[in-house]
């Protein structure tokens, strides 16, 4: 099988950072292992990797790093995962470029995700439009849902009625990520990709987005763990089990 037809086997995951917007959660536990649902963070998204193929997993983290050591090496099912311990704070970008040292097979593509989203998508969606726009990397992108409530007002400015938290035109940057290995030495040391790697690979025309209709649900917040519970709860149901995707 070619390299450009293999699957993707490999992924890293940035559970890094003390996420003080989360705490008390994140007293005793890094933001990657904040429960929703009763689970972990990071628990769903392996569950998910591993169900779309990925073999291995490196996850980078600094902040109460034993703590997800000792959680990691109790699993029993998924994907092999090695942790890579940050000395100092590298910012998003050097983690990933720090992460990305653990891999197996550093000449081979590999997922990247941001240690606090849940989500569920298809991969292999994801990767056949990657491999067709032939950039160095690709984005997932969610549609963006606002936090505040929406007036429906006329011309006249009589208001017909309200949306709590709808949908809007626009998409961001979902934290799911697949990138060619050319994109590691690209990754900053120390800082973030988003301010540097990222705006250099779209001048050049090798970054693409993917708009994912899938579930996904950033957990950033106190109130976010909250509003994801019920979400994931009513996308489980009583089994459990993650949806398809």
């Amino acid at each position: 099988m070619s390299r450009s037809s293999a699957p993707v086997t490999q992924a890293v995951i940035l559970a890094g950072g003390q996420a003080t917007r989360l705490r008390p959660y994140t007293d005793t536990r890094p933001k990657a292992m904040v429960e929703v649902d009763g689970r972990a963070i990071i628990d769903y998204q392996l569950e998910w990797l591993a169900g779309h193929g990925v073999e291995h997993v490196v996850v980078s983290c600094g902040y109460l790093a034993d703590v997800l050591r000792d959680h990691l090496g109790a699993r029993t099912e998924g994907p092999a995962t090695t942790l890579l311990v940050e000395d100092e704070p590298l910012g998003r970008g050097g983690a990933l470029r720090f992460a990305a040292s653990g891999l197996r097979d550093p000449e081979a593509p590999y997922f990247a995700l941001n240690g606090d989203i849940i989500t569920w998508f298809p991969l292999d969606a994801f990767t056949t439009y990657h491999r067709g726009q032939g950039g160095l990397a690709t984005l997932a992108l969610a549609q963006y849902r606002t936090t505040y409530g929406i007036v429906e007002v006329g011309d006249t400015g009589r208001i017909d009625g309200f949306v709590q938290s709808p949908l809007l035109p626009h998409w961001i940057n979902a934290g799911v990520y697949l990138f060619e290995p050319g994109i590691t030495e690209l990754l900053p040391a120390k800082g973030d990709h988003e301010s540097s790697t990222f705006p250099a690979l779209a001048a050049e025309g090798r970054l693409f987005g993917y708009r994912i209709e899938g579930f996904w649900r950033g957990v950033d917040t106190v109130k976010d763990v909250k509003e994801a519970t019920e979400q994931v709860r009513a996308l489980t149901g009583a089994a459990g089990g993650a949806p398809a995707g």
